[in-house]
């Protein structure tokens, strides 16, 4: 664990692997594949169809996401207030305007609220990433570990590949 801290600091983090399920609930996002990276600061949510509007004098945002790789049949449309629009430069080295949303994240049994960026991932791996400033002061990552909080979300969405394999 974390030398520099005494054993009860360190009960106050949770152990997680280098990718875990996570859940967007305010988005209505019941499972995500995520993968932790202490590499970006913000974190980071795939995204298609993005176009912005204007509700009660606010900033919006609608959105499609993916949430499957290389998996269009699986489609969930999202709105969102828009917090902040920034440049952020990808694990490529190019940088992009992208709007910032803040939404609530559930990890485990941890809900808190964390602030994503959007922007399309269909060339990545994952189709969202969790940076650093959503993990600090939460969790500890075992790097050879994967999993960790559990693989319970994986299922679900099988009802809705189901319900599309029938049509």
């Amino acid at each position: 664990m974390l030398d520099s801290q005494s054993k009860s600091d360190q009960e106050k983090f949770t152990l997680i692997g280098w990718k875990e399920w996570l859940v967007l609930p305010d988005l209505g996002i019941p499972a995500l594949k995520v993968k932790i990276d202490t590499g970006a600061r913000t974190s980071a949510l795939h995204t298609f169809s993005l176009e912005e509007f204007t509700s009660k004098g606010r900033l919006m945002v609608r959105f499609g996401v993916h949430p499957f790789r290389k998996q269009t049949t699986v489609e969930l449309f999202c709105e969102a207030p828009v917090v902040d629009q920034r440049v952020v430069k990808n694990s490529g080295g190019h940088s992009e305007m992208r709007y910032v949303i803040e939404t609530n994240a559930l990890l485990g049994t941890l809900l808190w609220p964390i602030k994503i960026t959007l922007t399309n991932r269909d060339n990545m791996m994952f189709r969202m990433l969790l940076g650093r400033t959503a993990l600090k002061d939460r969790f500890i990552i075992d790097p050879a570990k994967k999993y960790l909080t559990g693989r319970e979300l994986e299922k679900s969405y099988s009802n809705f590949k189901k319900r599309n394999q029938q049509l």
